[in-house]
């Protein structure tokens, strides 16, 4: 079996959006037959990190990013250029 370790940044004042969240994952998770060892959530330290662990015995491999389109439509966003 295989546990993915999942590393959020998080917004420090949406905690408890944050939770909802989480809560509503690991009832997913387990639901569909998998295994879920629970969220860790900012207690010392850095106060925008958190981390999710859950197991499937048929995952070998899991990666996960987040993109943000850029679409025909959109506006261009400005920013310096180096030269």
């Amino acid at each position: 079996m295989i546990t993915c370790v999942v590393d959020y940044v998080i917004d420090s004042k949406q905690i408890e959006a944050f939770e909802k969240f989480a809560r509503r994952w690991i009832d997913l998770v387990n639901r569909y037959g998998g295994r879920h060892h629970g969220y860790f959530l900012p207690s010392e330290g850095a106060s925008d990190r958190a981390l999710a662990l859950f197991s499937f015995g048929c995952v070998l491999r899991y990666e996960r990013s987040f993109m943000r389109p850029l679409l025909e439509r959109d506006q261009p966003v400005t920013t310096s250029m180096p030269g």
